[in-house]
């Protein structure tokens, strides 16, 4: 070996690694985030089913690796939690699109306040007179249902007293006459 060698540590400055070494090497403990099997199995399933999706959780664990954060599993179900105390502790979701009941309400889809009196009168007014208006048109289409049944049954009387007729009309043997 020549006296640069001797300089640079060996061969050509390049360090000899041992298994203790090469586990516990700086530039692979940067950030500390291991692939669980878990993430390794929704980054698959993320390519296969759609290729953002994996591209995504790819970049979460590069983003992990770097800044720290929890592990894909621990967000997902921290995730998850939140969503579900968000709907069941949000009772004007629910309320507002009437799950549970059949109220036909225009003001199911609104806030209860804006914060300036006048707009709200005036929003009520007219969510009331919409109500009055949907009313008189539920009115006015069960006022022609029942109009267009008594045409059908009238219709059908008819028909059934004209074939009745017809029927006592008719000779009782048939209409047919014996021939010898």
């Amino acid at each position: 070996m020549g006296t640069a060698d001797n300089a640079m540590g060996g061969s050509y400055g390049a360090r000899e690694f041992g298994p203790s070494d090469w586990a516990n090497a700086r530039w692979r403990r940067r950030g500390g985030s291991r692939w669980s099997a878990f993430e390794i199995l929704a980054m698959i399933l993320g390519f296969i089913v759609f290729w953002p999706i994996g591209l995504a959780i790819l970049g979460y664990k590069f983003w992990q690796s770097r800044y720290g954060g929890p592990d894909l599993q621990t967000l997902a179900n921290n995730k998850w939690q939140d969503a579900r105390t968000m709907m069941s502790s949000n009772s004007s979701w629910s309320s507002s699109w009437g799950c549970g009941g059949a109220m036909r309400s225009a003001s199911r889809f609104y806030s209860p306040s804006t914060g300036n009196a006048a707009f709200d009168e005036w929003r009520t007014a007219e969510l009331a007179r919409l109500d009055e208006e949907r009313r008189k048109l539920d009115d006015a289409q069960r006022d022609f249902a029942e109009y267009v049944d008594a045409i059908r049954r009238a219709k059908d009387r008819e028909e059934f007293e004209r074939f009745m007729a017809e029927r006592r009309a008719r000779p009782a043997n048939g209409g047919a006459t014996e021939t010898h």
